[in-house]
């Protein structure tokens, strides 16, 4: 099963060599067939210099500038367009997500034929480092949010890191975020739509270089709109939108 790797990237001239030189190390050490996706959202700095440099280095990466809009969620969107393996990860540029975990979603997925596979970070086996105390905050307060409100028990919806068999992706269309809210329509609307996801713990490092595209006084209300979409989906949607399970076949009298 080919895997894809979804990466946006603005501004991330520092940090991307790191980030794809160790995902290419690691994925090919495990044999795994993969394409790396770079989406480079209109960069201002000198990222696709840089990518058309490591291009030249690892095979399996290609990248494509997003003319616009632009943005988080249009940049991951971008990717999710265009991807060509049999599965797609979301993973970011500035290296807070270990490939190695990559890893165990991709074998985990195999294992278990499960359309989805989430990372958590506060799960036993999960860890941060360097994790920003207010944004740790918001980030748990958040989640409890999401949980209470959609009744589910996973507690790391707002990550991006999760990984997506093409077919599931597809059913988790029309994609309604822009923003960073992507992260939370993509597995809720999975867990309202009937796929079926794993749950493994995984690392998160706060990035070197640069700084975090994340605006959170900005996204509030937008995370607040794509939960109450899925909210409403869920209770008043009559299975419209969940997933197409195979028909038994009727054996035919003779």
């Amino acid at each position: 099963m080919k895997l894809s790797v979804v990466i946006p990237a603005y501004n991330e001239q520092d940090s991307i060599p790191e980030t794809l030189r160790s995902l290419y190390v690691t994925l090919s050490k495990y044999g795994i067939p993969h394409e790396i996706f770079v989406t480079n959202d209109n960069s201002k700095d000198r990222t696709a210099e840089v990518l058309d440099q490591l291009m030249l280095e690892i095979p399996t990466l290609v990248y494509q500038t997003n003319p616009g809009p632009n943005g988080f969620g249009y940049a991951v969107r971008y990717g999710l367009e265009r991807f060509s393996g049999d599965c797609v990860a979301v993973f970011m540029a500035d290296m807070s997500d270990d490939p190695e975990d990559l890893v165990k979603f991709y074998n985990k997925m195999l294992e278990g034929d499960y359309d989805c596979v989430f990372g958590s970070r506060w799960n036993k086996g999960g860890k941060v480092v360097d994790y920003p105390q207010l944004k740790k905050y918001i980030n748990r307060l958040a989640n409890f949010i999401i949980r209470i409100t959609m009744g589910i028990r996973y507690n790391d919806t707002t990550n991006a890191f999760k990984l997506y068999k093409r077919e599931t992706m597809e059913g988790l269309k029309p994609f309604l975020s822009p923003h960073f809210n992507l992260t939370v329509e993509l597995p809720l609307k999975a867990m309202v739509r009937g796929y079926t996801f794993a749950v493994v713990p995984n690392s998160w490092t706060n990035r070197k270089y640069g700084e975090s595209k994340l605006k959170i006084k900005e996204m509030g209300s937008r995370y607040f709109f794509i939960l109450m979409y899925c909210l409403i989906e869920k209770f008043f949607s009559r299975g419209d939108f969940r997933k197409k399970t195979a028909k038994p076949s009727v054996p035919v009298s003779r």
